[in-house]
């Protein structure tokens, strides 16, 4: 059999160009990612690991090689399923501990995606980091939406909307000046829709060694808990309404259970990715680095 040749892609992003070499072992990952090409980005900061820009991808994939995220070398273009991110290095990363597809590296000087980097970590949360991955060989045509027509219409319909675009109630949020706000709801959100989509992704990984109807109730209780609190805490009904189909939809026994999470999988990602985005990470970081040595000291003048 003869090997398949490397997929060749474009990323492009605040005034970066850099060709891309996917060359790495992992066909159902890049065959997933074909399939969504070209795609639009919104690019994240990272918050514990450190050296490398990240975004979000409309696909679930296991593991394919499982290497260490530490190993990985400044310029690899990597796949982390836990959290269905892409994400390209630039130096070596912080301690981490996670296992992720290496899909290629990129084919320029490493120097542009560090620069990259650095305006990202400086402007995340004031500005949304826009760019695009296209195909440089192959069919350069735009995806066909994934319909899951095993699932409700409205379930399906309410995914898509969430990929297009933010929540406004979202953006609404960040405009607010009660006490505390925005950034006591914005964290809240942040830290409630993430630990969510993780849940799920646990509950998917479980297939075949925990019974279905222990993943169905195990689902239903996140998307619930997750739901009332974004909708009671977070000022956020609209968000909470799409969690609790979700878990209408996890809960119906007329609907492929796996069909069902993996909407849920996609939707609670997505909406973590949109609050990520709002969340100025760096100057929240050097106001607690400000802060927290004089908070040490009035502890210790206790």
């Amino acid at each position: 059999m003869r090997p398949r040749a490397p997929m060749r892609l474009l990323f492009e992003a605040d005034g970066v160009s850099c060709p891309v070499i996917c060359d790495g072992n992992a066909p159902r990952t890049h065959a997933a990612l074909a399939s969504v090409l070209p795609l639009a980005l919104q690019l994240h900061t990272p918050k514990i690991a450190g050296s490398h820009i990240f975004w979000h991808v409309p696909f679930i994939e296991d593991v394919e090689g499982g290497v260490d995220v530490l190993s990985a070398p400044p310029g690899a273009l990597i796949y982390w399923p836990v959290r269905q991110f892409m994400e390209i290095t630039f130096a070596p990363l912080q301690a981490e501990t996670a296992s992720v597809s290496v899909l290629g590296q990129i084919d320029a000087p490493v120097s542009r995606i560090a620069a990259l980097g650095e305006r990202l970590r400086l402007g995340a949360g004031s500005r949304v980091f826009s760019g695009q991955l296209s195909r440089l060989d192959g069919d350069p045509t735009a995806p066909v939406p994934v319909l899951a027509p095993d699932v409700p219409a409205s379930l399906r319909d309410a995914r898509l909307a969430l990929w297009r675009d933010c929540p406004a109630e979202l953006r609404a949020l960040t405009r607010s000046r009660a006490i505390l706000h925005p950034v006591g709801p914005l964290m809240q959100a942040d830290a409630e829709a993430r630990v969510l989509h993780e849940i799920l992704w646990e509950v998917r990984s479980r297939r075949g060694r925990q019974a279905d109807d222990t993943r169905r109730a195990i689902a239903s209780m996140a998307l619930d808990r997750t739901g009332v609190r974004l909708r009671d805490f977070c000022h956020l009904p609209g968000c909470a309404a799409t969690l609790h189909a979700a878990r209408d939809a996890v809960e119906d026994t007329a609907v492929p259970f796996d069909a069902a999470l993996t909407e849920a999988i996609l939707i609670a990602g997505r909406l973590a990715a949109w609050i990520d985005l709002l969340i100025p990470w760096n100057a929240m970081n050097e106001a607690a680095r400000r802060a927290l040595p004089a908070q040490e000291e009035t502890r210790n003048d206790g």
